[in-house]
């Protein structure tokens, strides 16, 4: 699909026209600060988790006087940014219009196997009244398929887990390894819960392959991380 691209940060074009919201995926260059310095987001509260590979959602309902643990984040609160950190990781930022309604998913290997974002719709339609059908959902840059090398443990954990392996290929010349598709992956557990085609809109880029991103599998312990951000406006 065609992003753009804007400020170190590039936006899906599909949910520019909802009126009430905010969304975007940084570069390497968008850091922390840079949101305070766009005069409209003054009001904005920054929200990040402490990030844990897990399955656990956490429902904004108040401002949270601590750090919250967990991997996803879900809120009907305006001026808020719910901010996710990748650095190969699937980013997903998912809105329901009416109710006004958004959430920020960390899907990454181990969250994936895990179901993080079937859970984090699960909360939306739950605790929030959405309706599956009807939510958009923005992925953006991670790690592509041909560079996410994976082990047969990997592999295993997935099948344990009662998971299709439709998303691991063999590697092509590495016996024994596996390339993951991370993205389909996710998108596969969403369109199982009634997320349409359609509403899922993708940044085709791979952290890997791009340096304007942060990729642990090519900097390791180097690499800095990238903020994925949605809010609405008040």
């Amino acid at each position: 699909m065609t992003e753009t691209k804007q400020n170190n940060f590039i936006t899906i074009p599909q949910l520019e026209n909802i009126s009430f919201l905010i969304q975007g995926f940084g570069t390497e260059r968008w850091k922390e600060e840079d949101f305070k310095r766009r005069p409209e987001w003054k009001n904005f509260r920054l929200l990040f988790l402490d990030q844990i590979h897990s399955d656990v959602i956490q429902s904004i309902d108040e401002i949270p006087r601590g750090n919250l643990k967990g991997d996803a984040m879900v809120t009907s609160l305006s001026s808020l940014f719910l901010i996710i950190r990748t650095a190969d990781c699937l980013p997903a930022l998912i809105v329901s219009q009416s109710p006004k309604v958004i959430a920020a998913v960390h899907c990454g290997r181990r969250g994936t196997c895990k179901r993080v974002v079937q859970r984090a719709i699960h909360r939306m339609i739950d605790h929030y009244g959405c309706d599956p059908s009807v939510l958009l959902v923005a992925l953006g840059p991670l790690i592509g398929s041909r560079c996410y090398e994976v082990g047969e443990d990997v592999l295993m954990s997935f099948e344990k887990d009662g998971h299709s392996t439709e998303s691991f290929q063999n590697h092509p010349t590495h016996e024994g390894k596996y390339l993951f598709d991370l993205k389909e992956a996710n998108i596969s557990q969403m369109l199982n819960l009634g997320i349409k085609k359609d509403n899922i809109f993708s940044v085709d880029i791979c952290t890997h392959c791009h340096r304007d991103f942060a990729s642990y599998r090519r900097d390791k312990d180097k690499a800095s991380r990238v903020l994925s951000f949605i809010g609405m406006k008040g």
